[in-house]
């Protein structure tokens, strides 16, 4: 397989079966390669993440689906949520240091992480791979799945202790897990068709994620979310041909 030689910024450390990432910086965006060693289509596409006004160090993940909603394969996943090593290390109830360090929160992506089961055991990635959270808008390049024409690109986002007049601080008083997070996670999803002569598809919000985390449910309805809506200003896959 043809890889890309991309020149390094930020260099994203990885053990696992099915991707390398490279980052660099590029007119104000960070781009991460996905190079896949599994079979794929000479097909490659981007996922451009545009910085939005209420980014603020947010986790995310991004991941390929067949249309009946089976999960493919992870493409990027924070590396902050994939150790569990966050700015802030979480030391007893509601207490957080100061330094970095360990914290647990099952509800940053719960939607992904329980379509990526197979993938875990606790909060470290196996079978997908992490990098260090981009500082602002990103461009993630991957190939089309092999023998797939039509697939779903998804990506959840989270950001901490983001509430706002609905998600407050104490609507759940006695639930540590939703306090880490308040607005839940979000869930967009852009549906790709290799025979269309679309190339270029947007992402559509399309729900939420349980508040701590405690099921891999969806939940549509989106009316009472608002800053978090303006994580990412736009996102939307562009699809390439690869040249021989």
């Amino acid at each position: 397989m043809k890889i890309q030689v991309i020149l390094l910024i930020v260099s994203l450390s990885f053990f696992a079966s099915c991707g390398l990432y490279k980052n660099k910086s590029q007119n104000s965006n960070e781009s991460i390669t996905h190079i896949d060693n599994t079979s794929h289509n000479d097909i490659s596409f981007l996922v451009h993440l545009n910085k939005g006004a209420s980014f603020n160090h947010p986790t995310y993940a991004v991941w390929l689906e067949h249309l009946d909603g089976d999960f493919i394969h992870t493409i990027f996943v924070t590396r902050s949520y994939a150790t569990g090593k966050y700015a802030h290390a979480h030391v007893d109830g509601y207490q957080w240091d100061a330094d970095s360090g360990i914290s647990i929160r099952p509800a940053s992506l719960p939607y992904w992480k329980h379509k990526a089961t197979k993938t875990f055991q606790g909060n470290s990635v196996i079978d997908a791979v992490s990098g260090a959270t981009p500082q602002g808008s990103a461009v993630i390049s991957a190939h089309t799945p092999n023998s797939v024409q039509k697939f779903r690109v998804l990506v959840e986002v989270n950001q901490s202790w983001d509430s706002n007049n609905y998600w407050t601080n104490n609507k759940y008083p006695h639930n540590f897990e939703y306090k880490t997070s308040c607005q839940p996670s979000l869930v967009y999803a852009a549906m790709v068709d290799l025979n269309s002569k679309l190339d270029t598809v947007f992402f559509n919000p399309i729900g939420h994620g349980h508040y701590a985390g405690e099921n891999g449910e969806l939940y549509t309805d989106l009316r009472t979310f608002t800053t978090a809506l303006d994580i990412f200003e736009s996102i939307y896959v562009q699809l390439k041909k690869e040249k021989k």
